[in-house]
C-alpha cells in the first residue's frame, strides 16, 4: 500500500448503531486490525466521545464464539446449499405475491436497508415486514400519533435548557441512544467563574439511574404513579386538572411548576421510554405550554417504527400456519420477545425460517437456517442519527468468518443485481467519487437531514388520555435494560460483564432491585432468591436492596440468564424476560412475591458505600459556593504538613498532571472500558471479583449520602494519583515502581516480584496485582484486540494507571520528527479523557501556565483527595456542586 508504514496506527471513520441511532466513530487500526474505538469529533452526535457500549463493541469483533458457518437444522453446511434452498423458494415463484412471506428485523436505521425493504414489499405486495427491539419507546410513537396526527420523534436540546424535568428518563444513560445529551447537559454544569450559570435537574423515577444520581432534586416514586404526577404538574403548568400521586405533597408540585414557568422557553420536560402514552402526552403539553417547542425541543420525522402489536400479529400468524417463510435479520427474538407470544414454539411451525445473527444463539437454534452475521467493523453499511444525519459504515477488516449483512441477505432473497454490501451502499447514495471519499473521510454523508415538523398538540384528540386514575395499591415490577449487557446482546462481552453497574456495583449478575422497606416487608435480604409472578408468567431472581428505590416497586434488569450466550454469557445472572408479556412490557402492577429459600452470592466491586464523614468527594450547593468560594477548601481540616524528603527538582521540559471535574462527570463507566481497551487490561470473572481481584485501572467509586430510603449519590473516578511523595515507591524492595523525570509513577514490570508492599502502602487502593495469567487461555482471534503499544502482562506483577504513557511517548516522537521542540497543550489525550462523554477529564503539562489543566487546578473548587497524607497527587478534582431550588432546600 502506498505510503503505508508498518506498526503505525491509522484511523478510519465509521458508524456505530445502538438503540436505533448512529454515532460517528474513529477506529484505530494496527496493521489491518482494529484495536481501539474513539468518537468522531466531526459527527454531531458523538463530538469525539463514545459510550461504554461503543468502546466494548470492538471486543465482540474478536469474540471466538461468533458464528462462523451456515447452519441447517443446527448442523454446519455450505453457503451454496443455503443459496440453493433460497432459490427453490424465492426464485421458483413458490412465494407468489408474498402472502406467506414475513421479514423480522431490528429497528431500521440504514437508508440502504430501508430501500431494500421497500423493494421487497413491492416485489411481494402481500408480504409483511416487522421491526422489533426489546428496548424501544413505542409509547412515544403512539403518543405522537395521537397528539400530532403523525409519528414524530422529539429532539431535546439540553444545551439550551436551564431547568430540566425528567419523568423516568435516564437521558444521561440507558435511555439515550447517543452521548449527545450527556455532553450538552454536562456543559451546562460547569462553573469556572462568577458569571457561569448552572442548570437545574429534577428527576422523578422508581429505580436509581445515572440521571437520578446527577439530579439536584430527585423524587422516588413507583413507575405506575408517575403518570399521575405528570397530570398533576400539567394542571399546575397548563391549567388542567389531574390526580396527585400517592405520597406526593403539593409543595413539590408547586415548586417545580414555579421553576419551570420562570424559565419558559429555557426549560425541558422529558418522559422516559417506560412511561405510558398519557405521560408522553403530558410532556408534549407541558413543553408546548412552557414555550419550549422550537427552543429546547423540536420534532422530526420518524423513519423507523418498531411495533409490539406487529410482533404479536406475527406470532399469531406463525401459530396459525399462515407463515411459509420468515427471515429474521439480526436480534434474538426467541430469547427477548414477550413471553406470552411463545415465539420459539411458533417459530418451529414455520416451514422455512432463516436467522441472520452474530452468534449461534437461542433463535439460531430454533430456526431452520442460520447465517453468520458480519460485525459492523467488518462490513459496509450506512446508518442515521436521530436528526437524520447519515453516516457510511466502512469496514476496518475483511469478515473474519464470512458473515453477511442484513442488506446482503435481503438482496440475495430478492435476487438483486447488487449482492455485496459495498455495492448496495454505493448504489443507494450514488455519490461522485470525490464526494464518496469525502463521506468516508468525514464520517458524514452530505445529504438532507430529517425534516423538522412544525406541530402542536390536538387537545381534543388527546383528551381521552388525560383522564388518569390513581393506580391500585400493591407491588409493581419494572423492566429495564442493563448498564452492562443492555438487552442481552452484549452478554458474551467480558469487558462489559465485568464493568460494574454505575449504581449497584454489581458485575456478572443482575438482581431484583428494591427499597429497604420493600425488602423488609417481603422478609428478604441481599442474595435471597425470590419468585415473582404476574398472572401466568413467572421468574426467579435474587433480591438486592437499592438505597433510594421507590417502595412497592421492583426493578428487573434485562439481558441475563442466557442459555446460548457463548462461553462468557451463558448462565450468567437470571432471566427476567419470562415475566415480561405484551401486557406488561414496561412495568406491571399486582406482582405476587414469594421466597424460594435459596440464595445467590452477588458479586460487587464496592462493598462499603459511605464516606464516614471523610471529605473524599467534596460537594456543596451553588449558593454556598457563590457566598464563600473557600467552602470546598474548608470541607477538610489539613494540618501543617512537611516531608522527610526534600522536594523533587525536575529539569525536564514536561510535568504531567490531570484534573477531573466531578460536577461534569456523570459516572457512566465509559472511561473504565476505554482504559481497558487501550491498556490490554484482562477480565478475571465472577469468582475472582468475589475475592477482590478485579483488575480495572480506573475505579468508579459511588457513595451514598443521607437516609438509606432517600439518599443522594455521588460518584468519583479513582485511578493512580501519580503522587509526588509516592508511598508505593519507598517500600518496593526491588525498585519496580519509581518516579520518572516527568513526574510519573511508573512500573517496571520486569523487576516486579509481587511482594505487593506497594498496594498495601497505597492510600487510594488503585494498584492491581496479577494473581493469575489471565490471558493464558485467550484464543488467537481474541488476542487480535490487543493494543501493540502496550505490553500484555502475565502473572505476578503489579499494574496500574500510567496516564497512558504510550500516548505521551508517541506524541513526543511525532513532535521530534516534525521538528517541534515542544508539544502543544492538547496534543496528548489519554484514553479516559478522549472517550468521556461529559469532557470531565483534562490532562496536560503542569509546567505550561497556559494549559487547561493548570487553569483548572487554580480554581477554588480544586482539591486533593486525602490531602492530609502529604503524598501530593498530580490528579486533583473539582468539587461537585448542586443547584437546589431554594423553595425545596438542599
Amino acid at each position: 500500500i502506498e505510503n503505508y508504514i508498518p506498526g503505525k496506527a491509522y484511523f478510519y471513520s465509521t458508524a456505530f448503531t445502538h438503540a436505533g441511532s448512529a454515532s460517528g466513530l474513529l477506529v484505530e487500526t494496527h496493521d489491518g486490525r482494529p484495536t481501539k474505538i474513539e468518537g468522531n469529533p466531526d459527527h454531531p452526535f458523538s463530538l469525539g466521545a463514545a459510550n461504554a457500549f461503543a468502546q466494548g463493541s470492538i471486543l465482540d469483533l474478536y469474540d471466538p464464539d461468533r458464528s462462523y458457518s451456515v447452519l441447517r437444522e443446527g448442523k454446519s453446511t455450505e453457503w451454496k446449499e443455503f443459496a440453493s434452498a433460497v432459490d427453490q423458494q424465492f426464485v421458483s415463484g413458490k412465494l407468489g405475491d408474498g402472502s406467506g412471506l414475513r421479514f423480522l428485523s431490528e429497528r431500521i436505521t440504514s437508508p440502504s436497508l430501508a430501500s431494500l425493504k421497500t423493494a421487497a414489499l413491492q416485489k411481494y405486495p402481500k408480504a409483511k415486514w416487522v421491526e422489533y427491539d426489546p428496548i424501544f419507546n413505542e409509547n412515544l410513537l403512539l403518543a405522537s400519533q395521537a397528539a400530532f396526527g403523525q409519528t414524530v420523534e422529539p429532539q431535546y436540546h439540553f444545551d439550551k435548557a436551564d431547568v430540566v424535568l425528567s419523568l423516568d428518563s435516564d437521558f444521561l444513560g440507558l435511555d439515550s441512544a447517543t452521548i449527545l445529551p450527556a455532553k450538552q447537559f454536562a456543559n451546562k454544569r460547569r462553573v469556572a467563574g462568577e458569571e457561569d450559570k448552572m442548570n437545574r435537574l429534577y428527576v422523578v423515577e422508581s429505580q436509581y439511574s445515572i440521571t437520578g444520581a446527577n439530579a439536584d432534586h430527585r423524587v422516588r416514586m413507583r413507575s405506575a404513579d408517575i403518570a399521575g404526577f405528570a397530570q398533576a404538574l400539567l394542571g399546575q403548568v397548563g391549567g388542567l386538572t389531574g390526580i396527585t400521586p400517592t405520597g406526593m405533597s403539593t409543595r413539590w408540585l408547586q415548586a417545580i411548576s414555579k421553576d419551570l414557568q420562570a424559565n419558559k422557553g429555557k426549560c425541558l420536560v422529558i418522559a422516559g421510554p417506560r412511561q405510558d402514552v398519557a405521560t408522553q402526552i403530558a410532556a408534549f403539553l407541558m413543553n408546548e405550554a412552557l414555550g419550549n417547542v422550537g427552543e429546547t425541543v423540536t420534532y422530526v420525522e420518524t423513519r423507523h417504527k418498531p411495533s409490539l402489536a406487529d410482533l404479536s400479529d406475527l406470532a399469531k400468524e406463525m401459530a396459525g400456519g399462515q407463515v411459509a417463510a420468515l427471515a429474521i435479520l439480526g436480534g434474538n427474538p426467541v430469547y427477548s420477545a414477550p413471553a406470552d407470544l411463545q415465539f420459539e414454539a411458533n417459530l418451529k411451525k414455520v416451514p422455512l425460517s432463516i436467522h441472520l445473527g452474530t452468534h449461534e444463539n437461542e433463535t439460531a437454534s430454533a430456526a431452520k437456517w442460520h447465517v453468520p452475521q458480519a460485525h459492523y467493523l467488518e462490513s459496509w453499511g450506512d446508518s442515521m442519527a436521530p436528526d437524520g444525519t447519515a453516516s457510511v459504515q466502512q469496514p476496518m477488516i475483511e469478515p473474519l468468518h464470512g458473515g453477511k449483512t442484513p442488506s446482503e441477505l435481503v438482496a440475495l432473497l430478492l435476487q438483486n443485481k447488487e449482492r455485496t454490501s459495498y455495492d448496495i451502499v454505493r448504489k443507494y447514495w450514488n455519490l461522485t467519487e470525490p464526494k464518496w471519499r469525502q463521506a468516508l473521510h468525514n464520517g458524514i454523508v452530505d445529504a438532507p437531514k430529517a425534516a423538522e415538523v412544525k406541530a402542536s398538540v390536538n387537545k381534543a384528540g388527546v383528551a381521552q388520555y388525560l383522564k388518569v386514575t390513581a393506580p391500585a395499591a400493591g407491588t409493581e415490577v419494572v423492566f429495564a435494560p442493563s448498564y452492562s449487557v443492555y438487552d442481552g446482546r452484549y452478554a458474551n462481552n467480558g469487558w462489559l460483564q465485568e464493568t460494574p453497574d454505575p449504581i449497584t456495583k454489581l458485575v456478572w449478575a443482575n438482581a431484583a432491585m428494591m427499597s429497604a422497606t420493600t425488602a423488609k416487608n417481603i422478609g428478604v435480604v441481599d442474595g435471597d432468591i425470590i419468585a415473582i409472578q404476574l398472572g401466568s408468567l413467572k421468574a426467579e431472581l435474587p433480591a438486592m436492596i437499592q438505597p433510594g428505590h421507590a417502595d412497592d416497586s421492583i426493578t428487573l434488569p434485562l439481558g441475563y440468564g442466557r442459555k446460548k450466550g457463548g462461553r462468557v454469557g451463558t448462565d450468567v445472572g437470571f432471566n427476567a424476560y419470562p415475566l415480561r408479556g405484551t401486557g406488561a412490557f414496561d412495568f406491571a402492577m399486582g406482582a405476587q412475591i414469594g421466597k424460594t429459600g435459596r440464595t445467590e452470592r452477588l458479586s460487587t466491586t464496592q462493598n462499603h458505600h459511605t464516606m464516614e464523614g471523610r471529605p473524599i468527594v467534596r460537594e456543596a450547593t451553588l449558593p454556598e459556593y457563590r457566598k464563600n468560594a473557600k467552602v470546598i477548601e474548608e470541607r477538610a481540616e489539613v494540618p501543617e504538613l512537611f516531608s522527610l524528603y526534600g522536594d523533587v527538582v525536575y529539569d525536564t521540559g514536561y510535568q504531567w498532571g490531570m484534573s477531573i471535574d466531578l460536577n461534569a462527570c456523570i459516572g457512566c463507566n465509559a472511561c473504565m472500558v476505554a482504559c481497558q481497551a487501550e491498556n490490554n487490561i484482562p477480565i478475571v470473572g465472577k469468582d475472582q471479583v468475589l475475592r477482590g481481584r478485579d483488575m480495572h485501572w480506573i475505579r468508579m467509586d459511588r457513595y451514598y449520602t443521607g437516609d438509606i430510603n432517600d439518599p443522594q449519590v455521588v460518584t468519583q473516578p479513582m485511578a493512580c494519583q501519580q503522587c509526588e511523595n509516592a508511598p508505593c515507591e519507598n517500600v518496593c524492595p526491588v525498585a519496580a515502581t519509581v518516579h520518572s523525570p516527568e513526574g510519573l509513577n511508573v512500573m517496571t514490570y520486569n523487576r516486579c516480584v509481587g511482594t505487593r508492599y506497594c498496594a498495601n502502602n497505597c492510600p487510594y487502593k488503585v494498584r492491581r496485582f496479577n494473581f493469575l495469567n489471565w490471558h493464558k487461555k485467550d484464543e488467537e482471534v481474541h488476542r487480535m484486540v490487543f493494543n501493540p503499544d502496550v505490553t500484555v502482562r502475565m502473572r505476578g506483577v503489579m499494574e496500574k494507571c500510567t496516564y497512558c504513557v504510550q500516548r505521551i511517548q508517541e506524541k513526543k516522537i511525532e513532535a521530534k520528527v516534525d521538528g517541534r521542540r515542544k508539544l502543544k497543550d492538547g496534543d496528548i489525550v489519554t484514553a479516559c479523557q478522549q472517550t468521556c462523554p461529559a469532557d470531565a477529564i483534562v490532562f496536560g503539562d503542569l509546567m505550561d501556565p497556559n494549559s487547561r489543566v493548570v487553569k483548572l487546578k487554580k480554581q477554588e473548587r480544586n482539591y486533593v483527595v486525602l490531602q492530609e497524607l502529604n503524598v501530593k497527587p498530580r490528579t486533583t478534582y473539582l468539587a461537585k456542586l448542586r443547584n437546589p431550588n431554594p423553595e425545596l432546600g438542599a
